[in-house]
């Protein structure tokens, strides 16, 4: 199973290098760094120095860490460093100076984190991490987008009728196909499959929102999904089922409000036993999508959700799918089957298991494994309802995204000048 992460460079430049000043550094950052899949010949040794007569002539990697311990002024040094190291790059620096003034100085001057020696191969492993995290995760356009923001909850009414298949391949389209900012949350703390589908690791980002909801703003958004693709990220955990999930749902409400901030659609996953403790959490749902099969028992179950969600939810759409329908092979007819909810049904899914372990196989979306599939038309055809439960919305200019803090947090960018920049500005004076 990949990482959450791919090791190579995204934009063209090396994945990472470093620059230490000492070799017992060098031993414990070696292995860390093969175990990311990083290539071990960058790291140099040399520290700051080294790092900045390199940069001079070369093109910056994406994770820079740099080694401060022979620096005699290391406010001075970093900005040195700021003249040759190229916007975007995110910056991790270590040291023997143990002072809080001078982790902030630094860290207001644009670092990333700032690292104690001697340090852990853990310590590292989890700074190195959640840089990665920064540079991968979710940015908005520069340019503001008139896109109202569009949220949509998927439940199945049974366990097994392919609610999560549905949700995952959902955001994938809105992202891929649709080329919109894209957020997955899956919301089955314990036995969610939003990250499995698309063969990713989930992360603590989700189980760490539910811990500390007061933690949860734009920037902890940024560091804690997983990047998908270019424009879908991924919020989901894998909680040990010997613990309980103790939360009140704050943190679920707010991630919702961030995820309106930060995104342009919201695709929830929401187990339907959510909807008992939490109701709330549909209060701002464009677009709920039931997913059932034509079955006694998920029939009985459409019924009970439809009355919930018209008395709970009634802004928000209600659309019926039915999914891994065969023909001829029912237990219930679909005209039995709506007059039972008293209602139509939206979308018919044909059964594909063929196209359904092909994309396991891949750990893809259903939807990007199978695209000559019969049902992936279907799925394609929801999305479509999907978006156009927001149309007469964006008259009103609600829903509108704001722009991510990934606008503002420019690694390098924060720190002085480059020299180019300078040089810039000295012609045209």
């Amino acid at each position: 199973m990949n990482a959450p992460w791919k090791p190579g460079a995204v934009n063209g430049r090396d994945p990472f290098s470093a620059f230490v000043c000492d070799d017992d550094t060098l031993d414990v950052l070696r292995p860390v760094v093969e175990e990311m899949g990083w290539p071990v010949d960058k790291c140099h040794k040399g520290g700051l120095r080294n790092a900045v007569q390199s940069l001079s002539v070369a093109a910056s990697p994406n994770i820079l860490l740099v080694d401060l311990s022979e620096s005699g002024d290391p406010l001075a040094d970093i900005n040195s460093l700021a003249e040759v190291c190229e916007p975007g790059t995110v910056v991790i620096a270590m040291g023997q100076v143990n002072d809080v003034r001078l982790y902030r100085d630094l860290i207001v001057s644009g670092l990333q984190d700032y690292l104690l020696k001697p340090f852990s191969p853990e310590q590292l492993r989890d700074v190195l991490s959640q840089a990665q995290a920064v540079l991968n995760a979710p940015k908005a356009e520069e340019s503001g987008s008139e896109k109202p923001h569009v949220s949509t909850a998927v439940i199945g009414t049974r366990g097994g009728v392919g609610a999560s298949t549905i949700a995952t391949s959902l955001a994938w389209l809105l992202s891929q196909e649709k080329e919109r900012l894209t957020a997955l949350l899956d919301l089955d703390v314990h036995f969610g499959t939003g990250a499995l589908a698309l063969d990713l690791e989930p992360g603590r980002g989700l189980t760490d929102a539910i811990d500390n909801p007061s933690r949860i703003d734009g920037l902890f958004i940024e560091r804690a999904m997983i990047k998908a693709n270019e424009k879908l990220s991924l919020l989901s955990a894998e909680a040990p089922i010997n613990s309980p999930m103790m939360t009140d749902g704050t943190a679920f409400f707010q991630l919702q409000e961030e995820f309106r901030a930060a995104f342009e659609c919201t695709v929830i996953d929401l187990p339907r036993e959510m909807l008992i403790s939490y109701p709330h959490l549909l209060g701002d749902v464009n677009a709920t999508v039931v997913v059932t099969e034509l079955t006694l028992a998920s029939a009985r179950d459409a019924i009970r959700l439809l009355s919930w969600l018209k008395s709970h939810a009634a802004q928000s759409k209600v659309i019926v799918v039915a999914n891994k329908v065969q023909s001829g092979n029912q237990e219930i007819s679909r005209q039995d089957f709506e007059n039972s909810i008293e209602r139509k049904i939206d979308i018919v899914i044909p059964a594909d298991p063929k196209a359904a372990a092909h994309a396991a196989k891949l750990g893809q979306a259903f939807v990007e494994a199978g695209k000559s599939s019969k049902a992936t038309a279907k799925i394609v055809a929801l999305s479509e309802h999907v978006l156009g439960t927001v149309e007469d919305e964006s008259e009103d200019g609600e829903g509108k995204p704001k722009g991510s803090l990934m606008d503002k947090f420019g690694g390098m960018k924060s720190l002085l000048p480059s020299k180019k920049k300078k040089e810039a500005e000295a012609s045209k004076s």
